[in-house]
């Protein structure tokens, strides 16, 4: 008998004990799944994991000026894939543009625009243009009458003589705004890669992203207005490269603004606080990302998304909704995640840069009246 319950409880003791090991098991398998799940991967080359396709239904139709349709085109390396096209107003239905250029040097921020300088965003209010002497460090700078009226734009012509490369002398001093009458017939053509293709020279282009958009005749710009999309063959941005992507309601991510060619003409050219301004040839366009245009938000808490990059990853705003920004970036302003893929994370508002270059085949891109 006692032996029989030795038996039994040796057989319950080893069970017991074999059950134990299998969940202590269980629970350090669990974690090390959910540990690898939340690492942010750095994708190989040739492909991802997951690589999430471009979604039609983002964009806000009011923006469009037909049905989004999916056409074959050759990408920045010759290949043809199937491509989302998507023909825009450049008009944001979300947000209102403007204002640019207050008129007086009494006037608060809510009469102008901002300003980006060494990474710092700037209100653009009547002091900041009574200030500009001090500012820049350059006494020629006066953009303001002996009465505080500042010396603004108010005419298509005045917008264009000042706008371009070699800007008008007689809008030196000068704070220069567009409004969207002078672009109302322009539309834009985007084609964008349904699914992204990884190019195969995978270094990044810091600091190789030309100033956008093209300003008339010293940019080879076609007379027609048109300007071509990024560049190709090639990785991009590069020399030529004309956008860097699309936001939801259809208004372009430009490449930086030229900042340098238009304060050395004495010229202010302020974005809105959506952080965008209007170019005579290009029509509304975006700069910076001031969290003012339509978000996708994520489940997860990471940051919203805003948009497309011409290779057709996603472009997320720099902000978790925890306020933290990503600490994995590649060169390009990108990483990888199980959920999202490979995606970017556009720099802060006064970096004047959303990302510093593709990691994908570029599609193309058109403006046009």
């Amino acid at each position: 008998m006692s032996d029989i319950y030795f038996f039994r409880k040796n057989i319950i003791k080893r069970i017991s004990f074999l059950v134990l090991k299998i969940f202590i098991l269980s629970i350090l398998l669990f974690i090390l799944i959910r540990c690898s799940s939340n690492l942010k991967k750095s994708a190989p080359a040739d492909g991802d994991e997951v690589s999430v396709q471009v979604n039609p239904a983002y964009f806000i139709k009011e923006g469009l000026v037909e049905p989004i349709t999916k056409v074959d085109y050759k990408l920045s390396d010759g290949s043809t894939v199937a491509c989302y096209k998507i023909v825009t107003k450049t008009t944001p239905t979300e947000h209102t543009m403007g204002p640019w250029c207050p008129t007086n040097i009494s006037d608060g921020a809510d009469k102008g625009g901002i300003w980006m300088e060494s990474g710092k965003v700037y209100d653009v209010d009547g002091a900041f243009v009574k200030n500009l002497a001090t500012f820049y460090k350059d006494a020629k700078w006066k953009m303001y009458r002996a009465d505080g009226s500042i010396m603004v734009t108010n005419t298509k012509e005045a917008c264009e003589a000042a706008a371009r490369p070699n800007v008008d002398p007689a809008y030196q001093n000068f704070c220069v705004q567009c409004i969207p009458s002078y672009v109302s017939g322009l539309k834009q053509i985007f084609y964008i890669p349904v699914t992204p293709v990884v190019a195969p020279n995978q270094e990044s282009n810091i600091d190789n992203l030309p100033p956008g958009p093209p300003q008339g005749a010293g940019n080879n710009r076609p007379v027609n207005g048109e300007r071509r999309g990024p560049p190709q063959g090639g990785r991009g941005p590069q020399a030529g490269a004309s956008t860097i992507g699309i936001a939801f309601n259809g208004v372009n991510f430009d490449p930086p603004a030229p900042t340098s060619d238009i304060l050395k003409h004495y010229t202010l050219a302020p974005l809105d606080d959506n952080g965008g301004h209007i170019n005579p040839h290009a029509g509304y366009h975006y700069h910076a990302a001031t969290g003012k245009t339509k978000k996708i938000k994520q489940a997860d808490g990471h940051a919203a998304m805003i948009g497309y990059a011409m290779d057709g990853y996603g472009m997320f705003e720099l902000l978790d909704e925890a306020g933290k920004e990503p600490v994995d970036l590649d060169d390009l302003r990108g990483h990888y995640d199980a959920i999202r893929g490979y995606h970017y994370h556009v720099g802060p508002a006064g970096g004047n840069k959303f990302i510093n270059g593709f990691r994908g085949k570029t599609g193309g891109f058109s403006a046009s009246f």
